[in-house]
């Protein structure tokens, strides 16, 4: 697909047949934008080209092939091609067909029209990003001030915000393929075509592109810092809700102050001769306790690590201040955060995380939150703990989380209502 809302006009810039490919013009273009976006260069090399006179101008399919219409190479500039280049390799990188697949399950879209508002969206999110700093807006771009919409917006928010109508009838010939807003086209090779990349191998490109952005954050647009920062590891509303819960502790009286001579106190002007202390506030002491019991699979375990280095994050960085205790039916050890690559999950057996608050409140210093990350399946205190505490629940398949092994009929109860509770996807 192009961005233009209309052909570009212009003579090709070698001497090629009208109807052959000028490749030496298409790689030339593809240099380009890698020059001008050096950070995609790796998404921009894994595209496999694929000529074809059926598609349009220029599209994409899930399996990262690039078809690419001679007629649209003869007569479009090398500049305007660089940023058709980064804007077919956009769609791939932030997975628009997986998107449009999803969205379009959730709300029931299955016509043509609605696949090509997939793909005006899609185009809404990604245009922000692709132009200026050296790679030329063609005329008639898609961007959300076309459609009356603000800019920095994903695809699914601006699919909520416009319909088909006058607007949008100039763009009915639009169509960046099945990579785009994920209806496969007849003009595709199919998963059953030939230089098509692996699931695997697309995440490879993508972690390459992702490591390349968060290099040098300063010298990339927000929207791609924001797809680099959540290409593996999702924003969840449980991270956010243990950011509240931290503050909540921080702003509590009386938790975590000590006094300092570091910084002579201000009354000290009334007293001649004396120099007192002023109030110092230090970040809240977290204790982080992780369930380890029979029920919680390898992959909690690991989506409960990832969920300890952003504690330590929530605390600015303050690893001290950060304690681990894994917990099934007893706990047996309070480990330090170092990292959290290196903690020891040992269990394996029932759960009861009583020990572990018990174990937890009895750290000193003691902590000022308590977070447990578990399936639920446990007894919980009956009285609140003299802290704030979090409770993370692993997300599970319907009916699984009624699951004990002596009795079917089991149904866990749910964490008690002095806790803050939230999903972990």
């Amino acid at each position: 697909m192009t961005t233009t809302g209309a052909p570009t006009t212009g003579a090709p810039t070698t001497g090629a047949p009208a109807d052959a490919l000028d490749r030496d013009k298409l790689f030339a273009a593809r240099l380009q934008a890698a020059r001008a976006r050096p950070y995609l260069a790796t998404a921009l090399f894994a595209l496999h080209t694929v000529e074809s006179r059926r598609v349009p101008t220029m599209g994409v399919d899930r399996y990262w092939r690039c078809y690419v219409s001679p007629a649209f190479v003869a007569r479009t500039p090398v500049e305007e091609l660089a940023g058709v280049w980064v804007h077919e390799v956009s769609h791939l990188l932030r997975d628009h067909h997986g998107r449009s697949d999803r969205v379009a399950r959730q709300r029931g879209l299955t016509g043509p029209g609605d696949r090509l508002r997939m793909n005006i969206a899609a185009d809404c999110e990604i245009n922000d990003d692709v132009y200026g700093d050296g790679l030329v807006r063609p005329k008639g771009v898609v961007q959300p001030s076309t459609l009356g919409l603000q800019p920095g917006g994903l695809m699914e928010d601006y699919l909520r915000r416009f319909g088909l109508g006058s607007i949008t009838q100039y763009l009915a010939w639009l169509d960046c393929g099945s990579g785009a807003d994920g209806l496969d086209r007849d003009w595709e090779l199919g998963p059953e075509g030939a230089h098509g990349l692996s699931a695997w191998e697309q995440d490879a490109v993508r972690f390459r592109v992702a490591q390349g952005i968060n290099g040098r954050p300063g010298n990339v647009p927000k929207g791609w810092q924001r797809w680099a920062e959540e290409a593996f590891h999702p924003p969840q509303p449980w991270r956010e809700l243990l950011g509240a819960a931290v503050r909540s502790a921080a702003s509590g009286a009386g938790t975590g102050e000590d006094y300092t001579y570091g910084r002579p106190s201000r009354r000290s002007a009334g007293l001649p001769g004396v120099v007192l202390p002023s109030l110092r506030r230090t970040p809240p002491r977290v204790s982080v306790v992780i369930d380890t019991s029979g029920s919680v699979s390898d992959a909690e375990l690991g989506s409960a690590l990832l969920e300890v280095a952003a504690i330590s994050r929530a605390v600015g960085g303050r690893r001290d201040l950060v304690t681990v205790l894994a917990c099934d039916a007893a706990t047996r050890v309070v480990h330090p955060l170092c990292s959290a690559e290196g903690i020891p999950l040992l269990g394996g057996g029932g759960t009861d995380l009583r020990t572990g608050f018990a174990k937890a409140l009895r750290t000193r210093p003691r902590p000022d939150v308590v977070v447990v990350l578990t399936d639920g399946q446990t007894p919980w205190p009956e009285a609140q703990p003299a802290c704030r505490t979090v409770v993370g629940l692993f997300t599970r398949e319907r009916g699984r989380r009624t699951w004990r092994e002596d009795n079917p009929e089991y149904t866990p109860s749910g964490p008690p209502a002095w806790a803050r509770v939230v999903e972990i996807g």
